[in-house]
């Protein structure tokens, strides 16, 4: 999945510091990313490859995090695709680069600048909101607000009903790939009561033996998903909520579509359900 970038390690913890040279930096613009013209993989700039042009471009910098020893920052300077040599590609390309730390690093950037970019004004007061030097954080120098990067709880659901697998596909992205039940966690609710809830309301089925599989931070939609496998209670009719899902179908293992990407925990489920490391009753296979 995206996150696993082994054998680099990301650190999260946040640093009041000053950007160095071999710094790298992460500049966005809409919903694209900078990057160097003639590589064929995310390659990020450095504050020394814009020494010449942006001399002072280091100064107000924000430091996001560290991927092994690499620092990354986060700029907000318009126009750095006027330098030559450096483009805007299209956010896109985190789904599609192979070096899984270039993409994890490039969206993480994104999820954080977003968040930057929500969340100028107090909410309660209306103050100009600052950063602090302290920790990951925005506070109101007004009436003392704080908010926190946005993290959003979600279930991905896996409901099998012996060798078949329930499969989905979106209602509102045309008929592109196969998918699971999907759905964010309320309020009061925990996450096996959003399974059932998410799997009634968009399928009509019931499910028991709801059994945790794995989590995957997801940064292009601030969530943090959690997967879970769950049987099939009963009838197998399907009642599809038609303004949530355009399909909705039992299929047998073998007949799975193999994935095309590993980035996202709803590839690797279907995939170990198709492989057979998941079994069902018995969770992962021998």
């Amino acid at each position: 999945m995206i996150q696993d970038i082994e054998p680099r390690v990301f650190h999260n913890v946040f640093r009041n510091k000053q950007a160095g040279p071999e710094d790298l930096f992460l500049s966005y613009q809409d919903d694209c990313v900078l990057v160097r013209e003639d590589k064929d993989k995310l390659w990020y700039p450095s504050f020394s490859d814009y020494a010449a042009t942006h001399p002072d471009l280091a100064e107000q910098a924000q430091f996001l995090f560290t991927i092994d020893e690499l620092n990354y920052f986060l700029v907000d300077e318009k126009g750095l695709d006027s330098v030559p040599g450096w483009v805007y590609a299209s956010s896109s390309r985190f789904r599609s680069e192979k070096k899984y730390w270039r993409s994890f690093a490039g969206v993480v950037g994104l999820q954080l600048r977003r968040w930057y970019d929500n969340h100028i004004y107090c909410s309660r007061c209306g103050a100009k909101l600052e950063r602090s030097d302290k920790e990951r954080m925005l506070y109101c120098p007004a009436c003392a607000l704080t908010v926190y990067p946005t993290i959003s709880p979600c279930v991905i659901v896996g409901v099998y009903d012996g060798d078949r697998l329930l499969l989905t596909k979106y209602a509102d992205r045309g008929l592109g790939g196969f998918a699971l039940i999907a759905g964010y966690n309320e309020i009061g609710e925990n996450f096996e009561q959003t399974v059932r809830r998410e799997v009634m309301e968009e399928v009509g089925l019931r499910v028991k033996n709801i059994q945790y599989y794995k989590s995957q931070p997801w940064p292009f939609t601030d969530t943090l998903l959690a997967g879970y496998f769950c049987e099939l209670d009963g009838s197998d009719s399907i009642q599809l909520d038609e303004e949530e899902l355009a399909v909705a179908v039992w299929m047998q293992r073998e007949d799975i579509p193999e994935p095309s990407s590993s980035i996202s925990l709803t590839a690797e489920m279907m995939d170990v359900f198709r492989r057979g490391i998941w079994t069902g009753a018995c969770g992962q296979g021998d």
